[in-house]
């Protein structure tokens, strides 16, 4: 039975996509059989694995809205150990749809009720909002990982973010716990990141992981060639810190 887990952060730009791309490529490099859903309507991680969003047949849109089988669904990408369920642009308009639905808040859990037992982890792709989407994500989900990133804004709206996980947790999905934070755009000869990290370290006592991810030319070039950066350059330090994230993720997991 995998664990599922929400990566989450309603800031953009905080490295939320490449921590979804890159994580599951590094945990499936590890042994262990991946479930990436790209439930983002710009669907950057359907793409960061080479999957081209023309040719879909069925997306997480279909599986959302139309009651498609998520197992008919699903792409087994390349990458050991890795499949993908893929994001299009039908799902922006998945959050108007989903407002007059029976059950709307539980659509994507009762999808992956019928995957789970094929995999040992789910990754869950957000949006970056507090919308409908993000909320089926929450509860489907058995934890939820925050990205930030460490620059000035770091903190905003995490406590609205808390606060939205807490409602979840009193009204649909009394398991869900904080798995842990990363800390992105990592640059320790900064005064400004360690600033951040002190704020971040107090505003999640205990739960911010060792390793951190740097800022790195092949992270941002690895999307543009269909590839987690594990594969574009195993050698690179943006590589080196997601296979290290992996190891201590796994451990505390």
């Amino acid at each position: 039975m995998a664990k599922t887990i929400a990566i989450i952060n309603q800031k953009g730009g905080v490295g939320k996509t490449t921590t979804a791309v890159n994580l599951s490529a590094a945990v499936g490099a590890l042994g262990k059989k991946v479930l990436l859903c790209d439930i983002d309507p710009q669907g950057n991680s359907t793409s960061g694995y080479g999957i081209n969003k023309r040719e879909i047949g069925s997306s997480a849109y279909d599986v959302l809205i139309n009651g498609v089988s998520t197992k008919d669904a699903i792409i087994h990408t390349k990458f050991k150990n890795v499949d993908v369920l893929p994001s299009d642009i039908h799902l922006a308009g998945a959050e108007v749809e989903l407002i007059g639905m029976e059950r709307r808040e539980s659509r994507l859990k009762t999808a992956l009720a019928g995957v789970w037992e094929n995999y040992d982890y789910v990754f869950l792709d957000c949006p970056p909002s507090l919308g409908l989407i993000t909320i089926n994500a929450l509860c489907a989900s058995d934890s939820f990982l925050v990205p930030i990133q460490c620059e000035y804004y770091a903190l905003e709206g995490l406590a609205q973010l808390m606060n939205t996980v807490r409602q979840i947790k009193r009204l649909y999905n009394p398991r869900i716990e904080l798995e842990g934070v990363l800390l992105t755009m990592y640059d320790g000869r900064l005064n400004l990141t360690n600033q951040v990290v002190e704020e971040v370290k107090k505003f999640f006592p205990k739960k911010v992981y060792k390793s951190t991810i740097p800022r790195n030319v092949r992270l941002s070039e690895a999307p543009s060639f269909g590839e987690p950066v594990l594969y574009y350059d195993r050698n690179s330090k943006g590589a080196l810190a997601y296979n290290e994230f992996a190891e201590e993720f796994l451990k505390k997991a």
